[in-house]
């Protein structure tokens, strides 16, 4: 093992079965981590621990109370989680926001929203009884400005920065650092969703997304990972409270 910065540590990772939770898994499996995944899909999740050696995966639902403490419980039995990552989402409609309705607002918000504070909650006290972890949660570019082409997505990963945000102000004290990574847009099957979702005029959306960056490209689920890896590890020792753009300057 070329880097074992995660060495002896046990981590949690939610969304593992696909994109960014499933590159941020395998990652820290490379370097040393073990993990417990996490993911409502089984088949995704069982592709993602074959890639993750010693990986314990729990299936079940981050909106979830019982399904969370049920996955807390089968990290218990490993140790004291001092790593978490949350990359458990969804995109929902990419529609104005006029025309979301209440059953639509109402998931985007428990996958992304109550999700991220299921997981944190289950695993917080660990930390603070232990006085050391890392957390990066999920967010996006769309959480940090406003967004027309999914505002419903944009208000629910706003919430997420400023719980992370949160989380960092009041646990700083107790050895425990929060950050947000906030990507734009990323090679991923919820990427490829957010152009299927325009019919006919997929690939004219696709077009505008590639032209607004000033990389004219999209990243990659790895790059994230690189960056969330960097946010758990302790060469990040000093930065808390962090939402950082993973975009190539799309927000510059």
């Amino acid at each position: 093992m070329a880097d074992a910065r995660f060495a002896g540590k046990i981590a949690f990772v939610s969304g593992a079965a696909s994109g960014l939770g499933r590159a941020t898994a395998i990652g820290l499996a490379h370097e040393g981590a073990r993990l417990v995944l996490f993911d409502r899909d089984a088949a995704g999740l069982a592709q993602t621990a074959a890639a993750c050696q010693g990986a314990v995966a729990v299936a079940g639902d981050a909106s979830s109370a019982t399904d969370v403490a049920r996955a807390a419980e089968a990290a218990a039995a490993l140790g004291t989680v001092s790593l978490l990552a949350t990359a458990a989402g969804i995109l929902g409609p990419t529609c104005p926001l006029a025309e979301v309705t209440e059953a639509e607002w109402d998931q985007l918000f428990d996958v992304n929203v109550k999700g991220t504070w299921l997981a944190l909650r289950a695993f917080l006290p660990g930390m603070i009884a232990a006085g050391r972890g890392a957390i990066v949660t999920f967010a996006s570019g769309a959480g940090l400005v406003g967004n027309t082409t999914f505002p419903a997505y944009s208000a629910s990963k706003g919430a997420v920065v400023l719980l992370t945000r949160s989380v960092a102000a009041c646990h700083a004290g107790e050895g425990i650092r929060a950050n947000c990574v906030c990507p734009g847009p990323i090679e991923t099957p919820m990427l490829r969703a957010t152009f299927a979702a325009a019919g006919d005029s997929a690939a004219e959306r696709e077009a505008v997304f590639r032209a607004r960056n000033p990389m004219a490209r999209f990243g990659t689920p790895e790059e994230v990972a690189d960056t969330a890896l960097f946010l758990l590890s302790d060469a990040a020792s000093y930065i808390n409270g962090v939402a950082l753009p993973i975009d190539g300057g799309r927000l510059a």
